[in-house]
């Protein structure tokens, strides 16, 4: 699978010269003042945008741009939201914040994927819509002049090489977009402490195994996520070898014979919304599963999608929650 282009941000070419980059807020302007240069030009899943200035009225179409604009200070930014938010993911303070943003829908379709009309997101007067869903594309929006950004690893070409470098990339790329770099930096320089704290209480690797999966409720198919999901960065930092580590794609279809032909030793299993019970069950009835090891020894742990996937300060959450459940991989 190609490179997909990281969020690149460029200072546009000015009158007598290039324009300096991340130039400090003025000392008397509010926390949520804007700063920095526009107009500023964005490559994002192979499609060039341009924003003459940071955004002020956003909508957002999935939840995995919240943890960036919290962490950023611009939520009071976002003017209507749709899909599923669990509490889970967020602290008090980001619950506050969503709780006041106008939930236009969080109904799905039978792929459990958000149905959202045009007509309903146009009409909240958005400057930038987060996030792409089936029904709702980049060019449907486009045709009305309403950028659209996606999460790189969600664009159709993925990341190469996904680790916890694109979630930094990502946030000090979110922090241009928004005129807000010196708090992209803070919160950077915080979230790479967390990482080395993770990695310094692991150690060395385990040699034991684990395999990320996403079960499908009911029956049907299981998915499980290879060398170019976030999942395997994660494992890797949590001190465990990602058991479809030589895979080299992001997410694949996977039957019990290839789980019990690599038979992992932990077993993590991802699920966007629902009883965690049902999504551990899902696994567990499956026949023959009582001869996977994980099953055996009950080293099964549920973690809601965002935790991993893709790629944001949630990951850095994810990794530590399966330190806490497994340890350090011993």
């Amino acid at each position: 699978m190609p490179v997909t282009p990281r969020l690149v941000l460029a200072c546009a070419l000015l009158a007598g010269g290039l324009s300096a980059c991340g130039s400090e807020a003025d000392e008397d302007k509010p926390t949520s003042a804007t700063s920095g240069s526009f107009p500023i030009t964005v490559e994002n899943c192979g499609t060039v945008v341009t924003f003459e200035s940071a955004p002020e009225r956003i909508v957002l179409l999935k939840s995995a741009a919240v943890p960036y604009l919290h962490e950023l200070g611009v939520m009071d930014r976002v003017t209507a939201r749709a899909g599923q938010y669990p509490a889970e993911y967020y602290d008090d303070e980001t619950l506050a914040e969503l709780d006041d943003i106008e939930l236009l829908t969080d109904e799905t379709g039978a792929s459990g994927h958000l149905q959202i009309s045009k007509e309903v997101v146009i009409s909240q007067e958005p400057d930038l819509v987060l996030g792409q869903v089936d029904n709702l594309s980049r060019e449907t929006l486009a045709a009305v002049d309403i950028p659209l950004l996606e999460e790189p690893a969600m664009c159709e070409e993925g990341i190469d090489d996904p680790g916890f470098d694109d979630v930094y990339t990502q946030l000090e790329a979110y922090g241009r977009v928004f005129g807000r770099e010196a708090e992209a930096s803070a919160a950077v320089a915080e979230l790479k402490d967390r990482t080395a704290e993770v990695q310094a209480g692991v150690g060395q690797a385990s040699g034991r195994t684990a395999a990320v999966l996403y079960p499908t409720v009911g029956g049907g198919t299981t998915y499980a996520y290879g060398a170019k999901s976030m999942a395997d960065p994660q494992l890797r930092t949590a001190g465990f070898e990602n058991a479809f580590g030589d895979v080299d794609d992001r997410v694949f279809e996977v039957t019990l014979e290839e789980l019990l032909g690599r038979d992992p030793d932990v077993l993590i299993l991802l699920y966007g919304d629902g009883d965690p019970a049902e999504v551990e069950k899902a696994v567990t009835d499956l026949p023959g599963a009582e001869e996977l090891t994980a099953v055996r020894n009950g080293d099964l742990m549920t973690q809601l999608f965002n935790f991993t996937e893709p790629p944001t300060p949630l990951s850095i959450d994810g990794v530590e929650r399966i330190v806490e459940r497994f340890g350090s991989g011993e």
